[in-house]
């Protein structure tokens, strides 16, 4: 049986944690910050949890990193 190419941009942009949660990183991060104050700029370093509706959908661009 042939092997299942990983996604190489969702390899970059989803990360697992020990317990199986995918987190990804809020949209925005780079573009126009001068304006935007410290705290909201603070708030983009965090990474949030992925939304139970896309999670089928990365499953399967990252075979081999979600069990």
């Amino acid at each position: 049986m042939p092997k299942i190419k990983t996604h190489k941009g969702a390899q970059r942009r989803f990360h697992i944690t020990g317990s199986g949660k995918i987190m990804r990183a809020k949209g925005g991060k780079s573009h126009l910050r001068l304006r935007k104050s410290k705290r909201t700029k603070r708030l983009y370093d965090e990474m949030i949890p992925v939304d139970s509706s896309n999670k089928a959908r990365i499953k399967r661009l990252l075979p081999y990193k979600i069990g």
